[in-house]
């Protein structure tokens, strides 16, 4: 299917916008687009501790669901996620040797397709729909309308010192869309994607 990209778990952060929340960042294997997916915090430490190969005394309901499917000699072979209603996100689990396909939460799904060691994939369109690429928010045309910004405001400079001598300039208030831009870099520096894609959506409504 050409619509099917794979991914895998980037991290996970704390999210900013639903108390006791977190957001699972993926990345395409194959490229540089993310996805913050939100998730609760039991499913955060099942994927959390896989990732980390942290124990338990007893196992965990993903690890007894992995136990329950080699039970029967069969395993699963990927996660799907293909799909998005309302802002949820919709997973699929495929097993080897069993035609029958799984719905599942996106959570859910990796939690599980991580202890099986299994390939992780998206719909490309759900990619381009709710993802964000690094890209989007470093590109060339940026420096080069920067420079040009920047020299406008070094010729306004100019023509108010002139006009008025020794009167002190104020400072200039950032725009709304310069606020958003400067808080876009900063949760990039952080690696905050969810807010990143966030602030990303405003900027475009803005422009």
């Amino acid at each position: 299917m050409n619509d099917k990209v794979q991914v895998e778990v980037l991290g996970l952060s704390q999210s900013p916008t639903s108390n006791g929340s977190y957001a699972l960042i993926l990345k395409e294997v194959d490229g540089d687009r993310r996805l913050p997916i939100v998730i609760g915090a039991p499913e955060a430490g099942a994927i959390a501790y896989e990732i980390e190969g942290v124990h338990t005394s007893r196992p965990m309901t993903h690890d007894l669901i992995k136990t329950i499917v080699e039970t029967f000699d069969t395993k699963v072979t990927e996660i799907f996620i293909h799909e998005m209603k309302d802002s949820t996100f919709y997973a699929s689990l495929h097993f080897y040797g069993i035609e029958s396909i799984v719905d599942a939460r996106p959570s859910d799904a990796i939690a599980i397709a991580l202890r099986f060691d299994a390939p992780i994939y998206i719909a490309s369109s759900l990619l381009d729909l709710a993802g964000f690429s690094l890209d989007e928010f470093n590109s060339p045309d940026d420096d080069i309308d920067g420079d040009e910004e920047d020299t406008d405001e070094q010729d306004e400079d100019v023509d108010f010192f002139l006009k008025d001598g020794a009167q002190k300039k104020q400072p200039k208030k950032l725009s709304e869309l310069e606020q958003l831009e400067a808080e876009l870099e900063q949760a990039i520096k952080e690696e905050d994607y969810e807010k990143a894609a966030q602030l990303r959506d405003q900027i475009e409504g803005l422009k």
